[in-house]
C-alpha cells in the first residue's frame, strides 16, 4: 500500500532535532543508540526514567564534555512512541550541549506498546509513520530521522511486533529513513531482518539491537552478510553481559572481515546509568571500551569506520561497502 507523502530525506543529510545537517558536518565519533529522556517505568519505581527536569542537566553536562574531549559529533536518540518520547526536551539538550541529536519515531517493544496498536492494521500504522515523519512531533516543528527502536522480544516476534516491524519497513522505504530495532538481550535479529526485508527494506538501511548480549558469532557475522548493520550498542551494562565478552564478539566480527557493519553505543536508559549519579555514563564506550579495542590491536582507521563512518552510512543510506 503506498502512503503519499512529502517528507523523503535528500541523500546523505541527516535530521536533527535543530534541524536538517549534512552528514560531511559530522567530524566526530556517532552514539548510535542512546536515550536522553525516556520513561520505562511500570511498577512506579522510578528507576527506568530519565527525566528532562531532574536528569536533563546531567545529561546536557555528560554529552558536552564528550563533546569537548572526544569530539563527540552526533547522538541517535532512540526514544520512541510509548516509551516518553519528548522532542522539544531532546531540542533544548542539543542546543545546550552543541551536540546534534537525531530523534526516532516507532514502537519499542510489546509490553511497551501503546493501545494505537491494538487492532491497527499494517498500512493504518504505516500511515500513522509517515505522517509523523513528514509532519513532525504534534506542532514542534521537529521531526524524526530514523525509525528505532523498533522492537521484539524471543526468537520471533510476536502479532503486534510483526506488525509493527512491518509497518516500519514500509514508512522506511516510503520516506528514505533507516530501522534500528530492539532485540531483546540480542534474540530475534535474524527473524527481524527476515521481516524487515521481505517488506522491501534494503538490508544496509537496518541495524539490528543488542547484538553483542548475543554470544552467537555465527548470528553475527550472518547478519552481516546480509548487508544489515550488527549494533553493539550496549557497552558497559555489565549486568547483562560484560565488557571482556563483548571485545571477544566484535573482535570475532571484525577477524570476519565485517568492520563496515559493525555501530557501537552504550543504551544509557536509567538515570543510575548517568555518571552524575555513580554510572558508567554516555562516555563508558570513549573512555574504558575503546582503549581495549586499540590494545587489542585494532587500528585508529577501523575505530572511526565503526564509530563514524558506519552510523553515518546507517542514517544517510550510503551503501559503499568500507574493507
Amino acid at each position: 500500500m503506498q502512503h503519499p507523502h512529502t517528507g523523503v530525506v535528500r541523500p546523505g543529510r541527516l535530521r536533527t532535532v535543530t534541524g536538517p545537517l549534512p552528514g560531511s558536518a559530522v567530524h566526530g565519533p556517532v552514539l548510535a543508540h542512546e536515550h536522553l529522556v525516556l520513561d520505562l517505568d511500570r511498577a512506579g519505581e522510578g528507576a527506568a526514567v530519565l527525566e528532562a527536569d531532574r536528569h536533563g542537566a546531567a545529561v546536557v553536562t555528560e554529552l558536552a564534555a564528550l563533546r569537548k574531549e572526544y569530539g563527540l559529533g552526533l547522538v541517535v536518540e532512540l526514544t520512541c512512541r510509548g516509551m516518553g518520547r519528548d522532542p522539544g526536551a531532546l531540542a533544548r539538550i542539543s542546543t545546550a550541549s552543541g551536540v546534534p541529536v537525531v530523534a526516532a519515531t516507532g514502537w519499542y517493544y510489546e509490553p511497551f506498546h501503546p493501545a494505537e496498536l491494538d487492532g491497527a492494521s499494517v498500512g493504518e500504522l504505516t500511515a500513522t509513520l509517515v505522517r509523523e515523519i513528514d509532519d513532525g512531533f504534534g506542532d514542534t516543528g521537529i521531526r524524526p530521522g530514523v525509525l528505532g527502536e523498533i522492537g521484539s522480544h524471543g526468537d520471533s516476534p510476536t502479532e503486534p511486533e510483526t506488525r509493527a516491524l512491518l509497518a516500519s519497513a514500509q514508512a522506511a522505504v516510503a520516506t528514505g529513513l533507516s530501522v534500528a530495532t530492539h532485540a531483546q538481550l540480542g534474540r530475534g535479529g535474524l527473524a527481524q531482518l527476515e521481516l524487515l526485508t521481505g517488506a522491501g527494506l534494503a538490508p544496509h538501511r537496518i541495524s539490528l539491537g543488542h547484538q553483542d548480549l548475543l554470544d552467537a558469532p555465527s548470528v553475527h557475522r550472518e547478519l552481516a552478510a546480509s548487508g544489515a548493520y550488527v549494533a553493539f550498542d550496549t557497552v558497559g551494562k555489565e549486568s547483562y553481559q560484560s565488557d571482556t565478552v563483548r571485545l571477544r564478539l566484535l573482535l570475532a566480527l571484525l577477524e570476519a572481515g565485517h568492520a563496515d557493519r559493525v555501530l557501537l553505543s552504550c543504551d544509557i536508559s536509567r538515570h543510575a546509568y548517568l555518571r552524575s549519579e555513580g554510572g558508567q555514563g554516555y562516555g563508558h564506550l570513549f573512555r574504558s571500551f575503546l582503549p581495549r579495542v586499540r590494545a587489542a590491536g585494532v587500528s585508529e582507521d577501523l575505530i572511526d569506520l565503526m564509530t563514524r563512518r558506519n552510523p553515518l552510512r546507517f542514517l544517510t543510506g550510503a551503501d559503499t561497502k568500507e574493507n
